[in-house]
């Protein structure tokens, strides 16, 4: 017989490559780690790129316990989380006992399909349900019962009955970005209330060189160079979509180094596209990012 463990995709916690761990992530760990050890799921509340995921994933490995990873999706439903009837399972007996005389029973019945929530509920697996605000409010109703009183109620269908006792071992790690307005619901307020929220702004800049550095080959003055250049212009109040880390590796990863003749070019084609066109409408991107290049002393005019 199948295992429903076979139908869940399992990850298991490992260090991530290239992880940086400075004081200001190491004591976001840490808080963290706390809270999910007295008992109670957190909540990393964060802008896009502000490394949540990448934190969530970290703060399970940890915990040292397998991780199940759910993404929010506006088409989610309860049964999208619990579990619910897939298909069918045929059942035949022929019974020959007496050779002239031909016996069969069959039946059909429907299956039970754990999903993603029963399974680390009952295993007590560590749930990262990331941008948890992009499901309908009504299907995350499911988690109010699993967080308060440590049961999770399944349909009359499941052959493990009405509830499940939640695995003494299961911990959550919630993610969403406030900032979002498309594809994102109102979190309910009681679930709100049951999970203790950490609000994440982006990272100081020793960390961001850091990751900078990681995840690419480049020198430290480099980078520096480059991280501040991005932290400048999501600093200025011109920028439709807020650059982050993710700008400044995408830059690193195209050139050798600040000297290369590419390098302007790499910076107007990763970061021009996120500033606005001001309040007159005029805003040249190309001479903001020229204009800032020079003033961070990185290319002379």
């Amino acid at each position: 017989m199948r295992s429903d463990l076979d139908l869940v995709t399992v990850i298991s916690p490992r260090p991530q490559k290239g992880f940086i761990e400075t004081p200001c992530v190491k004591e976001l760990t840490d808080r963290a780690l706390r809270y999910i050890k007295a008992g109670y799921p957190v909540h990393l509340s964060g802008p896009t790129g502000c490394g949540k995921t990448t934190l969530a994933m970290h703060i399970a490995y940890n915990l040292g316990r397998p991780v199940v990873l759910i993404n929010g999706d506006e088409e989610f439903s309860t049964s999208s989380l619990v579990g619910g009837e897939f298909g069918y399972r045929r059942r035949k007996v022929v019974d020959r006992f007496v050779s002239r005389v031909y016996k069969s029973d069959e039946s059909m019945t429907k299956m039970w399909v754990d999903d993603r929530l029963t399974t680390a509920c009952k295993y007590g697996f560590t749930l990262i349900y990331n941008e948890f605000t992009r499901s309908r409010p009504e299907a995350n109703n499911a988690l109010l019962s699993v967080l308060e009183e440590g049961m999770l109620e399944l349909p009359s269908a499941a052959r493990s009955g009405n509830y499940i006792k939640v695995h003494p071992d299961f911990s959550t790690i919630f993610t969403s970005n406030p900032e979002e307005y498309a594809g994102v619901f109102r979190s309910q307020d009681a679930l709100l209330d049951r999970m203790i929220t950490i609000n994440m702004g982006y990272y100081d800049e020793e960390t961001e060189i850091a990751i900078t550095r990681a995840k690419t080959e480049l020198p430290y003055e480099d980078a520096k160079k480059i991280v501040r250049l991005v932290r400048r212009l999501r600093e200025s109040d011109i920028c439709e979509l807020t650059p982050t880390v993710r700008s400044c590796i995408m830059i690193v990863r195209t050139i050798r180094s600040v000297e290369d003749d590419s390098f302007r070019q790499a910076c107007i084609d990763v970061l021009s596209p996120r500033i606005g066109r001001g309040k007159t409408g005029d805003l040249d991107p190309i001479a903001v990012i020229d204009d800032m290049l020079v003033e961070e002393g990185i290319v002379c005019r």
